[in-house]
């Protein structure tokens, strides 16, 4: 069945339609072996918004995130970046990766991770010019760790690490920004950070697209929300997809009814 449902599809040609839609994803299955991690998953990211994914452990979160980038094979599905195939709009797209799936002990300083970020202006020599720092730190100063821009990145905290590969994302000056789990094992200063920082991104009619797991903050961070477990099982503004009905769907037996009575929920 799996094998039936490669297809060539990945090479899909500008879609008008989808112009004004920062992210769209149609029919997108994952397999690890013959088991689908995502399957037949559809995503449309309204431009502006701030939309969180959320689903349980295992439900495919971030590995609809990798997919959609390419990081990791898909077996059949579009994804289109404002209306164009993901290879013509990649510089279009800022990603932050889990913290734990980054090398930390790679010998860099703060400023240069920041850096890299601009690795598709500053061409093949990598030539950094004064006007290259400045930005870098001005990203840098954004997240609050402009003083430690000549820091190596081994010794920082786990919440500075995430506030420098932020500062790396606000370096690209992307439209869309995906980050997988931002907020796992940070301190609450750096996450009340991190939010503040993507309000500003949305304020300045950017995107943002995170892959989430702390259901009570939903209601206060985002404005949209997908909720996912293997395959789509909500979709819409928070008020209306982010209700009691569609997370015993997402969660079933692993989600409380004691911890939704907790939650701020839209309608039933």
């Amino acid at each position: 069945m799996l094998d039936a449902l490669r297809s060539a599809t990945q090479g899909t040609s500008r879609l008008p339609e989808l112009v004004d839609k920062p992210l769209a994803v149609r029919g997108l299955t994952v397999a690890y072996g013959q088991k689908p991690a995502v399957f037949s998953l559809d995503m449309t990211v309204e431009k502006g918004s701030m939309t969180a994914i959320i689903g349980p452990n295992g439900a495919g979160k971030s590995t609809s995130l990798k997919a959609i980038l390419g990081i990791i094979p898909r077996l059949s599905g579009t994804v289109t970046v404002f209306g164009e195939p993901l290879a013509r709009a990649r510089h279009r797209i800022a990603y932050v990766p889990q913290r734990a799936t980054v090398d930390w002990d790679f010998p860099t300083r703060v400023i240069d991770v920041v850096l890299m970020g601009m690795a598709r202006e500053l061409g093949l020599l990598g030539l950094v010019r004064d006007r290259h720092r400045g930005r870098a730190l001005d990203c840098l100063d954004r997240v609050g760790m402009k003083d430690f821009a000549d820091r190596q990145i081994g010794q920082l905290s786990g919440g500075q690490q995430q506030r420098v590969f932020l500062a790396r994302a606000l370096a690209q000056g992307a439209d869309l920004y995906l980050l997988d789990e931002p907020f796992a094992g940070v301190d609450a200063a750096t996450e009340r950070a991190i939010v503040e920082v993507l309000k500003s991104l949305q304020a300045e009619g950017r995107t943002v697209v995170v892959v989430h797991h702390d259901l009570s903050t939903v209601n206060d961070y985002f404005d949209r929300v997908l909720l996912i477990n293997v395959r789509k099982v909500a979709e819409g503004p928070v008020a209306e997809a982010f209700t009691e009905d569609n997370l015993q769907r997402a969660y079933g037996g692993r989600l409380a009814t004691a911890q939704i009575d907790q939650l701020q929920l839209g309608g039933h």
